[in-house]
């Protein structure tokens, strides 16, 4: 297990969300993007095959609005612990952190599992 602090470890986020593609980010409208030490357990539910959940998406994805923008913002979660002991490396660490976010803006676009999977974010 990789040991990096809160704070750094929410540093390392926003450098991963900084080098989102400058078209990612515009599309990105009333999203929080948080990072909490471990998932509930009513998150941990989500998961169908016992793995581990290193991030997840809450909200209407763009694909499925109608009409105006939502009152709350959508949110994207990536859950520190998780991913620190699933990494040997820091190296490890930056990798997971941005397809984890990957990942999880993907759903906010309108993106399945599967097309997750294929693009190599899965």
């Amino acid at each position: 297990m990789v040991e990096i602090s809160y704070p750094e470890f929410v540093r390392l986020v926003r450098r991963a969300y900084r080098r989102l593609p400058a078209h990612v980010l515009e599309a990105l409208e009333n999203v929080d993007i948080t990072v909490e030490e471990w998932p509930g357990p009513n998150e941990e539910e989500l998961l169908e095959d016992g793995g581990t959940l290193f991030g997840l998406y809450y909200g209407v994805p763009l694909t499925d609005r109608e009409g105006g923008a939502p009152f709350l913002p959508d949110r994207i979660t990536l859950y520190r612990q998780p991913i620190l002991e699933s990494c040997a490396t820091r190296r490890d660490v930056l990798r997971e952190i941005r397809v984890t976010l990957w990942h999880e803006v993907g759903h906010y676009l309108g993106m399945e599992e599967d097309d997750l999977h294929r693009l190599g974010y899965g």
